[in-house]
């Protein structure tokens, strides 16, 4: 008897062999045209967890901080994202770190999906939301203002890309 099979096989687009595309988070948090897909870390064994997420045109993530890093890899796509008080554009093969406790949400441009790999520990902390003082400190930057997004609109993303 053979072991399975350890790849997770491209099947075109952005989509992997056995690997379900999933809700980002629930439909009512503030996030707009996201999934999620679990590429390594869902089963045991595995210190880290490997994500594919895929913003819709125009979408964004949930604005939020945690004590755990994220490093993120761009796929396809551009489009901008917060960390701490800074925004960067990003692009094909940015190569992104959100260190502990920074504010971070990442947008797609209005012209194509974002696609990015997210690399996180599989033990991790629970996202924190800003509080009113908390977007309101972040808005006092005109830049910032015009860019985070807090609202629920969380209507789910491409299913089947």
């Amino acid at each position: 008897m053979s072991a399975p099979d350890p790849r997770r096989r491209h099947l075109g687009g952005q989509r992997w062999e056995g690997v379900a595309v999933e809700a980002y988070k629930a439909a009512d948090e503030p996030f707009r045209g996201v999934t999620r897909q679990r590429l390594f870390g869902a089963d045991p064994g595995g210190r880290s967890e490997l994500r594919y997420f895929e913003v819709e045109p125009g979408g964004w993530t949930t604005l939020e901080r945690h004590a755990h890093v994220h490093q993120v890899l761009v796929l396809c796509g551009h489009g901008r994202a917060l960390v701490g008080d800074r925004l960067v554009d990003l692009a094909p093969l940015d190569a992104l770190a959100v260190p502990p406790r920074a504010w971070h949400q990442l947008r797609a441009g209005d012209d194509e999906p974002l696609g990015f790999l997210c690399l996180v520990d599989r033990e991790r902390d629970r996202p924190e939301r800003p509080g009113a003082e908390d977007l309101a400190a972040l808005r006092a930057r005109p830049q910032l203002a015009e860019f985070v997004r807090a609202d629920a609109g969380g209507a789910p993303g491409p299913q089947s890309r």
